[in-house]
């Protein structure tokens, strides 16, 4: 998912009741919606008819993340012996599902700790030093090395899934969840403080992923990140429990763990993970890449190329006609499905820099054609498209700092909001904030 740029920003609108959550996530990222606070506690309704796992007693909670930890380290160790044993991958059966996931999450992972940012103004309360730490180490203090939003970036762009596919509405709310969190989080600290609870504690398919990612040639660096900085030892797991117990009421207790309770329901809000890889079509989504390209190469096709009878530009005239495509290149003998794409002349004619249709498919694209041509072949487990090549960024200088350094902390805290903080601005006010405030964390000597 793209940054929002100033200029995208100031054209997004207020969404009204009926809008969609692409909308409204737009909105809340521009700073923009104002029925945000009323949108959040509808949802916050939605939830109170849902159960979770929390115990009955707060004071529970301590053995509660001992044992989360403990049965997600089992049930890992089982995964991992099941697949030294010779079991398929869970959850990524090609790279192209993987590419696909990627681009999926991609909204929720683009506000990456929005939630916690109106603990930024409580800085001088040390209660709530554990979530604004929380917040500024997603931030990466202010690193573009470490902003967890530009590592998702920068590997989206690695893959070549930087043009955003269109997405269910679905994919949207988790991250507009967490916008409206990180915006009205006075009036919903418990919530705000439940919601961080049930995000920081590590779940079993963060390290499935990870691992099957690897498998794939994929870089799971920011999975990975989130596997050692949310632990329940040292991490913002344990973080989140010492920030309950810190910011827990004198009074009205019970009404309290009621309600964060309800910001941690709100986290089991659309699709879990592993049904959403699992609800992944690879010749859906092959026909769905064919319909975005088809109204732009239906009249750019020679009519010599014939395939069944009928023209290229005859073949791209329809959306009905997709499907019989993929039968003609198969019956015609431009692809052979379950063997290596390379000896398949469809894929000699959009892979490398000396094919005929250089370009005209994105790498994510290339990747579900490959994948749809190899099937069941062996090498298909481990082939892939190569993807782009990055170079590592710069570790900020101090001489970008001095003007951000001289601005009023509001204005810092301003350029922090949804994922402003990966832009260039962003990132010099986070290290002037955490300047600022004493709240930078030192290296060790």
């Amino acid at each position: 998912m793209r940054l929002m740029t100033q200029e995208a920003a100031s054209t997004a609108l207020t969404p009204s009741a009926d809008d969609s959550l692409a909308r409204r996530y737009q909105a809340l990222l521009a700073g923009q919606c104002s029925d945000a606070e009323q949108w959040l506690a509808g949802q916050l309704a939605r939830v109170d008819g849902l159960r979770d796992d929390l115990p009955t007693s707060p004071w529970q909670l301590e053995a509660w993340v001992g044992e989360h930890a403990e049965r997600v380290a089992q049930d890992y160790a089982a995964y991992l012996a099941a697949r030294r044993q010779g079991a398929a991958r869970r959850y990524f059966a090609n790279r192209a599902q993987a590419l696909w996931f990627l681009q999926q999450v991609a909204p929720t992972k683009a506000v990456d700790g929005a939630w916690l940012h109106g603990t930024l103004r409580h800085w001088r309360d040390p209660r709530y030093h554990g979530l604004i730490r929380t917040f500024l180490e997603e931030l990466g203090d202010g690193d573009p090395r470490c902003n967890h939003v530009l590592i998702y970036q920068r590997l989206l762009s690695r893959l070549g899934c930087l043009e955003p596919l269109p997405l269910d509405d679905g994919r949207y709310l988790q991250g507009a969840l967490q916008l409206a969190l990180g915006q009205h989080g006075d009036r919903f600290l418990a919530e705000v403080i439940g919601y961080n609870f049930g995000y920081e504690q590590p779940p079993l398919h963060l390290l499935i992923t990870t691992q099957e990612l690897a498998e794939l040639g994929i870089d799971g660096h920011y999975f990975q990140l989130h596997v050692t900085i949310d632990n329940a030892a040292s991490g913002h797991a344990r973080k989140s429990l010492q920030t309950l117990r810190q910011l827990w009421p004198q009074a009205g207790g019970e009404a309290f763990y009621q309600r964060v309770r309800r910001g941690y329901r709100l986290n089991a809000l659309g699709i879990d993970t592993p049904s959403l890889i699992a609800s992944f079509d690879l010749e859906g989504e092959l026909l769905a890449a064919l319909e975005r390209k088809r109204a732009f190469g239906r009249l750019m096709h020679a009519d010599h190329c014939r395939l069944q009878g009928r023209t290229i530009n005859q073949w791209l005239s329809t959306a009905e006609a997709m499907p019989g495509f993929l039968q003609a290149l198969q019956r015609q003998g431009w692809v052979c499905r379950g063997q290596d794409p390379a000896r398949s002349r469809l894929w000699s004619l959009i892979e490398g820099p000396n094919a005929a249709m250089f370009g005209v498919f994105s790498a994510y694209e290339k990747q579900l054609w490959h994948d749809w041509i190899a099937g069941d072949w062996p090498g298909a487990r481990v082939s892939r498209v190569a993807p782009g090549s990055w170079q590592a960024e710069m570790a900020p200088g101090e001489r970008d700092d001095a003007h951000a350094r001289a601005l009023p902390l509001e204005a810092l805290i301003q350029r922090m909001a949804g994922n402003r903080h990966a832009l260039p601005e962003g990132l010099r006010a986070t290290r002037a904030y955490a300047h600022a405030t004493g709240l930078a964390q030192e290296e060790p000597h």
